[in-house]
């Protein structure tokens, strides 16, 4: 493909590169069976008898009752004992994705994650039970955050909140609908019965979605925000999940609906992160592999702004808005928890990367070019930073090497365990520990938290500073990609 300018060369060799571990480099399995592992510590409901984390007890298991549902199970989505139904749903999109483009490189630890998934999507499934409507939250947030205590002993009202047709949620509706979608694709092989479900239950919600259009935040404001609150409008999330119904049933009807909303929801719009709230980046990677195969070639404007977005993650190319470095070499986005933007951005690099090289091709910048395996070299270089390649010689990832945060925002994590304290230990009666320079008493192994987020690559190991400390289940689905792949092709 001819000759690229040195400086693009030399600037991404130089982020790939910096901090290289002095040992023989980072053991990807182990990290990988951690971050899976991390999953069964957010669990809510009964716990199964392969329960791994034994320091975790049953919780929340009347969740539903009042409004007559059973809306027990699922994830907390972080240190706090909240179920909020928009990043549980973007995590299990992204752990599905995750399997989709990497399970083959899981090995022994593709069976725990599919668990994990199935964990989301039961509860998903009881959320979406009932037609046109979708329970979105199990909890009172503003109650629970002023409170310090453990989930199995959690006092504070278990509220039920939900989208419907006079109260829409088209943003939480469509991300569950993908959600579903994704994860039919993963039980096809595994359980068809099961994959058909889910599939059947995505096309109904986003359904749902399309046709109530409205913002979750604006039905449920004062609940959902500014926790969860949707800054980004719910157009991406309808048109993400199109793209992972069409993806799942391979019906025309999702990809015509993309085509023919690609201007009116936005697709090119914001393209410069992907998360939780925004999903622009991740439909243009993800509907871009349909082009690269050759296929939907009237969709090429999906990869023009997936190469726009990926020039947009690497250094030194001008004429694009740049994504941010420390000088430790971590891709940085100003506001908190940083590392979540750090996974999900370095997985669709990688993701993008493996579409590449199926076809033979590369990413123009401009004047400038870069190879799959360069894109490669810049994801496995946050990946590294994350297991500890930084200024610091840490891991950001609880439990995996001998330096790591041992004073995590996660409250069932800083107090003693049910069965080291079997009294119950009130609302503010954790105070004591929160507020404690101790180490928390049982590890949440996996735990990916916030990390630095300033570029002085500076880290307070403490628990009041809740964006550096906090573990999120989204931070840690996109992971699981990430450490699958490297772990099976370790790069020099």
């Amino acid at each position: 493909m001819g000759s690229r300018p040195a400086s693009l060369l030399l600037l991404i060799t130089l982020l790939a590169t910096s901090f290289r571990p002095t040992a023989a480099g980072h053991d990807y399995s182990d990290a990988l069976r951690k971050s899976i592992l991390f999953f069964e510590g957010q669990r809510s409901g009964k716990l199964p008898p392969d329960q791994r984390l034994s320091w975790r007890r049953d919780s929340a298991f009347h969740d539903g009752a009042a409004a007559g549902v059973d809306l027990t199970g699922g994830y907390y989505d972080a240190g706090d004992n909240v179920k909020f139904g928009f990043p549980m749903a973007f995590t299990a999109t992204l752990m599905a994705w995750s399997i989709i483009d990497f399970g083959k490189n899981m090995g022994p630890q593709l069976t725990e994650a599919v668990k994990a998934v199935k964990w989301a999507t039961d509860y998903l499934l009881k959320a979406t039970a009932v037609p046109n409507v979708v329970y979105v939250q199990v909890g009172d947030a503003f109650r629970d955050h002023s409170c310090w205590e453990r989930p199995e002993d959690m006092d504070t009202p278990r509220t039920v909140y939900k989208v419907d047709r006079d109260h829409p949620g088209s943003d939480v509706a469509g991300e569950t609908a993908a959600a579903l979608a994704a994860a039919s694709i993963v039980f096809r092989d595994h359980d068809p019965a099961y994959s058909r479900r889910l599939l059947d239950r995505a096309v109904s919600v986003f359904e749902f979605a399309d046709t109530y259009r409205g913002a979750y935040s604006s039905s449920l404001h004062d609940a959902v925000c500014p926790f969860y609150c949707d800054f980004n409008g719910y157009e991406d999330e309808l048109l993400w999940g199109a793209a992972w119904l069409h993806k799942a049933s391979r019906k025309r009807e999702y990809r015509e609906y993309i085509k023919r909303n690609e201007v009116v929801l936005r697709a090119g719009d914001t393209i410069d992160e992907f998360g939780w709230d925004n999903k622009h980046a991740g439909i243009n990677v993800l509907i871009s592999k349909q082009v690269l195969m050759g296929k939907d070639d009237y969709l090429q404007s999906f990869k023009l702004n997936a190469d726009s977005f990926i020039c947009s993650l690497l250094p030194g190319v001008s004429g694009h808005p740049q994504i941010q470095y420390s000088p430790g070499g971590l891709l940085f986005k100003a506001g908190g928890s940083n590392m979540q933007h750090v996974t999900s951005l370095s997985f669709l690099l990688l993701a993008y990367s493996n579409y590449l090289s199926h076809a033979n091709g590369h990413v123009t910048c401009g004047t400038k070019s870069a190879t799959p395996a360069q894109l490669k070299g810049v994801a496995k270089r946050q990946v590294d930073y994350i297991l500890g390649d930084n200024p610091l010689g840490m891991s950001y990832m609880v439990g995996y090497g001998e330096k790591y945060p041992r004073r995590i925002h996660h409250r069932a994590s800083s107090l003693p365990s049910v069965r080291a304290h079997p009294a119950k230990i009130g609302c503010k009666d954790g105070t004591k520990y929160y507020l404690s320079p101790a180490p928390n008493p049982n590890v949440l192994v996996g735990a990916v938290v916030g990390g630095p987020t300033n570029f002085s690559d500076a880290f307070p190991d403490a628990r009041p500073a809740f964006q550096q400390s906090e573990p999120t289940t989204y931070i840690n689905a996109p992971l699981l990609g990430l450490l699958a792949y490297f772990s099976a092709h370790p790069l020099r």
